[in-house]
């Protein structure tokens, strides 16, 4: 058409950006009325989302999203096991056995961020101590170390497990908001750091995609996409522990020397974690009862199976945003160097028509490759639709089965839990590392060959309550699933290989673990709570409000040790503190004329240990009926997650 000014054709495009959509869209585009229309955009996405109880499939049913999951089904065929990750050589990796080398070699790495820390856990206690006795290392609580590196300019990113308060006690919420409150508006380190939780419980915001039945129950810790942690330790009360096991932890020669403060001074058979978020009170006793000691095994790691870790964690950050925080601008998208650009889709990234939060590229400074070991692996997981919106993958399931199939000489696992199958029968189970069990013991079998199963289970799921109680009754149903799986019907592991002709008894073993300890109430103990009026458990719970005061509680502004009591405002109340003080006061008095005196150790449990002392030659204060009345044994409680062939 042409213009009646000038006879020349006029351009479109031209014509459009001064007069038409386009030059309206940029008119409006910061006014009242565009963020109306972004408004009701939102809103009707929100609504639209109760369509999906009758689409259980809608992550997976639009073209574009049936791209993204031929795209990763490809990637995974492609690689061992099926997982998301290839194998990568030259990786250093190193154990940890039980909480507390595993926890200082966190505080040193979490200590020495510069750009970023990843964060997954099933639990996190912001008042964790992550070197001990806590009184001595009150800096290295872990909220103090987060808070730290924030203020210094990390990002620090956090997915907790969302629980059903009904069931469980871990308070997400709580974890949530102590993290987001450590550095408050206007002060160093605000936005630095962000929480999620999920899955989310809401029915109006997420009626179609809540879950009950299933949990995140990963650890995992990523720090400047360089140093990685991973395995069965959260970063919680209650895990943090030595090879010694100790139960005792009252210390009448010197209260602060305590290990575990609060509710870290656990026993789930006696009593469950309860009010977290008053992490200072603790119902039981010191003097009367032993924690129960807890084993478990993680691991360290550097070399590009840290990228793999890193790009799991980003995938389920972009999921919970899309799934819960896809409207929320504190929450932003993570785009990782490697899965940008067409690539992004694999991490979840979605760029709607009017996005809410920022994109944000990772690593937020280039990091050049490394090769630090010698170590040729390869992460595997269990991840599914419901926790980071992609197809099944059971990659570990898989590792599990052929290597279990495959081995040779011995088996040896640790397990929290034992429920398996051996084939279809023993529905609602699905995963069939049983039969492989059942697979490798009958092939030992017939070819004559030594081969062992070694399994190392809890007595009983570490949940509170005496088992015939109606509480109990979950705790029943998973130990019917566990003996359902080893000896307990014909499709049993132990029923399937006695029925192809071979003796179970001579190749799979189960077992527990048992831990002892002696309480250190002696008669003088017990004349000084007579002599003071005040009980251990007062003394004990005046200690840790002062070790778990806000801020640096028992320590000056010089990092001098502080003794002046109420005075300086460390004590949770002044009444706490003179119990204190008067239990502290009448320490001489009531030991007066000890032969043993300060000689009698406040635990024992080392004495389980190779060369160490017997419990015979352990000195002990009075008779032998008042050393034994203080003998106690527990559980030791099986968390880990771990296999050796």
């Amino acid at each position: 058409m042409a213009s009646q000014t000038g006879g020349v054709p006029e351009d479109k495009s031209s014509f459009s950006s001064k007069f038409g959509i386009h030059a309206l869209h940029e008119k409006f585009k910061d006014s009242s009325l565009h963020d109306v229309k972004v408004k009701a955009s939102h809103m009707k996405h929100s609504v639209g989302k109760f369509g999906n109880l009758i689409n259980r499939n809608h992550r997976h049913d639009e073209e574009h999203e049936k791209v993204t999951d031929d795209k990763r089904t490809k990637i995974a065929e492609s690689h061992r096991f099926q997982s998301f990750a290839p194998e990568r050589p030259n990786n250093l990796i190193k154990w940890y056995v039980d909480g507390r080398d595993y926890f200082w070699a966190v505080s040193v790495a979490l200590e020495k961020a510069k750009e970023t820390i990843y964060i997954a856990d099933w639990w996190l206690s912001p008042e964790l101590f992550l070197r001990r006795p806590p009184y001595y290392n009150q800096e290295w609580r872990l909220d103090q170390v987060l808070k730290r590196r924030a203020e210094a300019g990390v990002k620090i990113f956090v997915i907790v497990y969302k629980e059903v308060e009904q069931a469980i006690t871990c308070n997400s919420a709580h974890t949530k908001h102590v993290l987001r409150d450590l550095c408050p508006e206007g002060t160093p380190g605000y936005g630095n750091i962000n929480c999620m939780r999920h899955p989310d419980h809401n029915v109006f915001e997420n009626s179609a995609d809540m879950t009950f039945y299933w949990a995140h129950h990963e650890k995992f810790i990523v720090i400047d996409l360089q140093v990685a942690f991973i395995g069965g330790l959260d970063l919680c009360f209650g895990r943090w522990d030595c090879h010694q096991h100790p139960m005792a932890d009252a210390h009448p020669y010197g209260v602060a020397n305590e290990v575990w403060p609060g509710q870290d001074f656990n026993n789930n058979r006696v009593k469950d974690f309860k009010n977290v978020e008053d992490w200072q009170s603790n119902e039981i006793s010191k003097a009367e009862y032993g924690r129960m000691p807890w084993h478990d095994v993680a691991m360290g790691l550097m070399g590009d199976c840290v990228y793999d870790i890193a790009e799991h964690f980003i995938l389920r950050w972009n999921f919970v945003k899309r799934d819960k925080y896809k409207r929320d601008d504190r929450f932003d998208w993570l785009i990782l160097a490697g899965r940008d650009g067409p690539e992004e889709d694999l991490i979840g990234v979605q760029r709607p028509k009017y996005p809410v939060g920022q994109y944000i590229n990772h690593p937020l400074s280039p990091k050049p490759p490394t090769s630090p070991g010698t170590v040729h692996a390869q992460l595997v997981r269990s991840s599914s639709d419901w926790s980071s919106g992609i197809l099944e993958e059971h990659s570990i399931q898989n590792a599990y089965c052929e290597i279990i199939r495959n081995a040779q000489h011995y088996v040896y696992i640790e397990n929290q839990f034992f429920i398996t199958a051996t084939g279809d029968q023993q529905r609602p189970v699905y995963n069939l590392i049983g039969k492989a069990i059942v697979d490798a013991c009958v092939r030992a079998g017939k070819e004559g060959r030594k081969f062992r199963v070694i399994c190392l289970i809890p007595a009983i799921p570490g949940f509170a309550g005496d088992l015939r109680d109606d509480a109990a009754m979950g705790t029943r149903a998973i130990m019917d699933y566990q003996y359902k799986s080893i000896c307990r019907g014909e499709h049993s592991i132990m029923g399937q290989i006695q029925a192809q002709g071979v003796d179970p008894k001579n190749h799979i073993f189960f077992f527990n673990l048992r831990s002892y300890d002696r309480l250190s109430k002696t008669p003088s103990m017990k004349k000084q709570e007579e002599l003071s009026g005040v009980e251990y458990q007062e003394v004990q719970q005046a200690q840790t409000s002062e070790t778990m005061g806000d801020g640096y509680p028992g320590k000056k502004e010089n990092g001098g040790s502080d003794d002046e009591g109420d005075n300086t405002g460390n004590f949770k109340s002044e009444h706490e503190t003179d119990q204190k003080r008067a239990f502290e006061a009448s320490h001489e008095e009531a030991h007066a004329g000890q032969d043993n005196r300060g000689k009698i150790a406040d635990s024992v449990a080392k004495s389980a240990m190779s060369g160490e002392p017997k419990v015979s030659e352990e000195p002990w204060e009075g008779d032998l009926e008042t050393e034994k009345e203080n003998w106690v044994q527990e559980e030791l409680y099986i968390h880990g997650k771990a296999s050796k062939l």
